[in-house]
């Protein structure tokens, strides 16, 4: 099975895609799609849904897996990350594909053990689950991660 996991955000989004084999998970790729924030609101978020577009074109993925938004003190920065997540839960749906949505705090303690983990210990984990990953960033970083959390949840 082929994962397509995501970490949506209107500056950048995270990407990774992981292939699972019963318990055994292999790392495809990983990256980052960044809109520039001098575009419109609606050009940055027509960026967004092509670049995704393109991923699930060339990987093909069986599932995809998405962060759910967390609420912070910035009614507006929670807003466009809203709108973010919005266009990746559609683009990854109208590609027919199921789609798992994980608290930050369930994937952290699915890819570390311990719901409150920082960065640097969901990036180690993802490192040892993952041999050999070069990852593109933080926010593919987490990508992976919630891809992970995905293998780990199916089939519940």
């Amino acid at each position: 099975m082929i994962i397509l996991g995501l970490d949506p955000g209107l500056g950048t989004t995270g990407w990774g895609v992981i292939s699972a084999e019963g318990n055994r998970l292999s790392h495809i790729a990983n990256g980052q799609i960044k809109t520039d924030p001098k575009m419109q609101l609606a050009s940055r978020l027509l960026k967004l849904d092509l670049e995704l577009t393109d991923l699930l074109l060339e990987y093909k993925p069986d599932a995809a897996a998405v962060e759910e938004v967390f609420v912070n003190s910035n009614p507006q920065s929670t807003l466009k990350l809203g709108q973010a997540r919005g266009v990746v839960l559609l683009g990854a749906s109208r590609s027919g594909l199921e789609v798992g949505e994980y608290a930050a705090r369930a994937v952290k303690k699915s890819v570390v053990g311990v719901g409150k983990a920082d960065k640097d210990q969901v990036q180690a984990m993802i490192k040892i689950l993952l041999p050999g990953v070069k990852l593109a960033g933080a926010d593919a970083a987490d990508a992976l991660a919630v891809a992970i959390t995905h293998a780990h949840h199916r089939g519940r």
